[in-house]
């Protein structure tokens, strides 16, 4: 299967589809919650369901339809997932406030991270050599995760970092320092970009369910 197309919602269901046809080819049931994120590891093997509180593991391709591993450990809605390149290990994060790591080899979450809020989604930055997770939470901060000593080794506010700089350009400009009449300290300020591995999602159109579906 070159194209793995899956989709899920509220409806308790994972499809899977014929992405140049548009035909649901598969079903799986997710019987606790509603899903609220997909996530397929890079060799197509896995897929991972996010639900409220749990994470569910299913094969891509398995004659199965039940889950091959079920992730226990979040306390409210899972609200992002994603693996690791080669699949060794998964991370989320949940309204519960939490970030989490998962050895896929062993039972558990092997490390958890305090958001202090909601946490809206987690990504394992491309450039990172799978040392860093990023967060970003209901309260305005994206932190920077070092997976070795499990802190937060960057925290960026970027509503705060707008006031300060709109602040700092109301100052007046101090005599002597811009002979041009410019004012501030010239430029514009910094702006802090957290690369993402990945692009947004786009709506897919399909036909109507057939078969399994």
């Amino acid at each position: 299967m070159s194209v793995i197309l899956a989709t899920a919602g509220y409806d308790h269901k994972i499809r899977f589809w014929e992405a140049p046809s548009g035909i649901c080819s598969r079903a799986l049931v997710f019987p606790d919650s509603q899903v609220n994120r997909l996530e397929i590891t890079r060799d197509k093997q896995f897929l991972a369901a996010a639900g409220n509180p749990l994470i569910r593991i299913f094969e891509v391709n398995g004659a199965s339809t039940g889950p091959v591993m079920a992730c226990e450990g979040h306390t409210a809605s899972v609200t992002g997932v994603g693996f690791q390149g080669d699949g060794r290990w998964m991370y989320s994060c949940s309204e519960d406030g939490t970030v989490k790591v998962w050895d896929l080899r062993g039972p558990g979450a092997q490390r958890s991270f305090l958001c202090g809020a909601p946490c809206n989604d987690v990504v394992l930055p491309a450039d990172g050599g799978d040392r860093t997770l990023v967060s970003a939470d209901a309260g305005g901060q994206v932190k920077v995760w070092d997976l070795g000593t499990g802190r937060a080794i960057a925290d960026v506010c970027p509503e705060r970092e707008a006031a300060d700089a709109g602040a700092e350009a109301a100052l007046p400009p101090v005599a002597g320092d811009h002979p041009e009449g410019t004012g501030g300290k010239g430029g514009n300020p910094a702006t802090k970009v957290v690369g993402e591995s990945g692009a947004p999602r786009p709506a897919v159109a399909h036909t109507p369910a057939r078969g399994p579906c």
